[in-house]
């Protein structure tokens, strides 16, 4: 069961994991732009504009990605994204929460899923990647289009934020509308969206949980 004890999201440091320890440390991907209050978590390449959608406060919010070293040095030569997140407020952690929209009903232990099968997982505001992309077949004209500016290149790119994580706006943005995007812990799988909040049920954070990290798992 996830508790703001087992839950490391936005927490560097030590874990222990199966025996093992592990180190994780923060990173900032930037702000996200959310101006419509709805949030969407997809796999960018294959569910962008189709994944979960939530309501979170309008406007710019910080984006970051927790990432766990797993190698057995603890050198930093075997690194898994664990957590993509973006807070919305500053507090302590009370709860960790199954994330959905004001009117959905979930059962215990049941999440909503972003399922990825292109390694990557991503937040954007749920309206501007309905109305900031363009027509055709985005991904021979953005994802993988062989320029210095496709999202592959991007996030692969050390210059542009660090490798394997990307902010980019979107291609018919006038607000600069973007999406974030990481890739996703071990790859490809179907990963839970949950929010962290504080003592008075204000949500403190929405988080994709890659499963790098188990609940079970930190001692």
């Amino acid at each position: 069961m996830i508790s703001p004890d087992n839950f490391r999201a936005l927490r560097p440091g030590p874990v222990q994991v199966d025996g093992r320890t592990w180190t994780l440390t923060v990173h900032d991907l930037g702000v996200l732009r959310v101006p419509s209050g709805r949030l969407e978590a997809s796999d960018p390449f294959v569910t962008l504009a189709e994944g979960p959608v939530l309501d979170v406060p309008p406007g710019e919010h910080p984006a970051l990605v927790t990432v766990a070293d797993v190698s057995e040095a603890q050198d930093g030569s075997h690194l898994r994204e664990a957590y993509l997140s973006l807070r919305l407020a500053d507090g302590e952690v009370a709860a960790v929460e199954a994330a959905t929209g004001p009117d959905d009903k979930l059962g215990e232990g049941e999440f909503w899923m972003v399922g990825v099968d292109a390694g990557t997982v991503a937040f954007a505001d749920a309206e501007a990647v309905r109305t900031k992309m363009p027509d055709g077949d985005w991904y021979e004209d953005l994802f993988d289009n062989g320029r210095d500016d496709s999202w592959f290149a991007l996030m692969d790119s050390a210059h542009h934020l660090r490798p394997g994580a990307a902010n980019i706006v979107l291609p018919l943005a006038t607000a600069g509308e973007n999406v974030v995007l990481t890739h996703s812990g071990w790859g490809d799988g179907a990963y839970p969206v949950v929010r962290t909040v504080d003592t008075e049920g204000r949500v403190l954070g929405i988080h994709i949980d890659l499963l790098v990290v188990e609940p079970e798992s930190d001692g």
